[in-house]
């Protein structure tokens, strides 16, 4: 069995919240004080910042954009305004960053779709994560939640799994559409269980979940805090949840591993992206403001059914590569591409 989960993930960590927020703002005041100043980084900020969310509003990625402008507007003394910026399936949010000046106030919301996904999805695709962008901090982490229609006669995977094998195609399989992160671990499901199901492509998440509720598809892997309202209301039945521990929202709700699908274990994080040669003291600026207002973030998190996601500064870089390398190896193998 496949495991999707990442090394090193920062949940496993026995450091409590408040250490992990001195330890990361020690370490980022001692590195700033070792790097040279810009004058421009001196004064920094000095007017208005911009955090582009590449996609419309509401969802995760806008969440965290108007919850982490809010946090800095008060840290940093200047105004810190979110702007949506949709399209070709968040690629020109992600590009008006890339091209952006990198001094800082241009910003991006970036997470597991915008920055990995699309580099395995788009042979030709416009940027370069690894290289166009860098990370200031990963802040907020969801899991996905497998969400069946409510008069669906299984009730565990391991009972999926066993009639899809039967019976391929049997099964409708609804994503948010092709080449988003619930496509994408739908396809990850799929290849992990040697299963086929009729894939069923909607254009987001809201579009997707009246036919589930109706049950004219009978799956849905969507994000936790999207599919935790209609499992309370009892109008979808969660089937199975992608992490090591249940979600305390719906306790009932097992996860994958007890219900006999063990190590698929998926996470998707978001967090806060700048261009490639922003001055380094610039970052450590914004990291050392969002180190300080982890504990005003975490509540916000949490209600949303999500995590607050701390990752030390010097471990960012390699943790995106290893997210890189993994994810878009699994795109690659089934055969997913919007070219």
């Amino acid at each position: 069995m496949l495991v999707y989960h990442h090394a090193g993930d920062p949940k496993t960590d026995e450091t409590t919240g408040e250490d992990m927020t001195r330890t990361l703002t020690a370490a980022i005041l001692a590195l700033s004080a070792l790097l040279p100043q810009p004058a421009a980084a001196q004064t920094y900020p000095d007017r208005a910042i911009k955090i582009i969310v590449p996609i419309g509003p509401a969802g995760s990625y806008d969440l965290v954009g108007r919850q982490v402008a809010d946090v800095l507007t008060k840290r940093l003394g200047q105004t810190v305004v979110v702007e949506n910026r949709p399209g070709a399936g968040s690629i020109v949010g992600t590009q008006s960053v890339v091209t952006a000046p990198p001094d800082g106030y241009t910003l991006l919301v970036g997470g597991l779709s915008n920055i990995v996904f699309n580099a395995g999805l788009y042979k030709k695709l416009s940027y370069d994560p690894l290289r166009d962008l860098v990370p200031v901090a990963l802040v907020f982490n969801i899991s996905y939640t497998l969400v069946g229609a409510k008069d669906l006669p299984y009730k565990t995977p391991k009972e999926i799994v066993e009639f899809a094998r039967k019976n391929p195609n049997a099964l409708k399989l609804a994503n948010a559409g092709i080449g988003t992160g619930q496509h994408v671990v739908g396809a990850a499901f799929m290849k992990a269980t040697g299963t086929q199901f009729l894939e069923v492509p909607y254009k987001g998440s809201s579009a997707a979940f009246p036919d589930v509720l109706s049950g004219r598809v009978d799956l849905f892997f969507d994000s936790t805090p999207g599919a935790l309202p209609h499992i309370k209301s009892g109008q979808a039945k969660g089937i199975a949840i992608l992490t090591k521990q249940r979600n305390a929202q719906v306790p009932d709700v097992p996860t994958m591993t007890e219900s006999g699908i063990p190590g698929f274990e998926i996470d998707s994080w978001i967090g806060l992206f700048a261009p490639a040669k922003t001055p380094p003291a610039v970052i450590a600026r914004l990291q050392q403001e969002i180190a300080q207002v982890s504990g005003d973030l975490k509540p916000r998190f949490a209600n949303a059914g999500g995590e607050l996601m701390e990752v030390a500064p010097d471990k960012l870089s390699a943790f995106i590569k290893a997210e890189y390398d993994r994810w878009t190896g699994v795109i690659k193998d089934a055969g997913i591409t919007l070219d």
